[in-house]
């Protein structure tokens, strides 16, 4: 069986891609410091790390929307 890349749905950039996966990719291009100088929420700057950013995004859907946003930015 061959894998297949996931096919984009033509009304949203995010689909199929995990918060984890946007998060992820966001803080190998900036790092954890540009991240919260760009979006400026706690859980980039006190002791950062995915697991804790998830966390508090899932909770917190204005801070949800910033981060999707800025990553969706960065596809065009």
């Amino acid at each position: 069986m061959t894998h297949l890349p996931p096919i984009s749905h033509p009304r949203d950039p995010l689909h199929g891609i995990t918060l984890e996966k946007i998060v992820t990719t966001l803080v190998e291009r900036h790092g954890w410091a540009e991240l919260h100088r760009r979006l400026p929420v706690r859980c980039f700057l006190n002791n950062p790390s995915v697991k804790s950013s998830l966390t508090f995004l899932r909770k917190t859907q204005w801070a949800r929307e910033r981060v999707e946003g800025m990553y969706i930015a960065e596809l065009e």
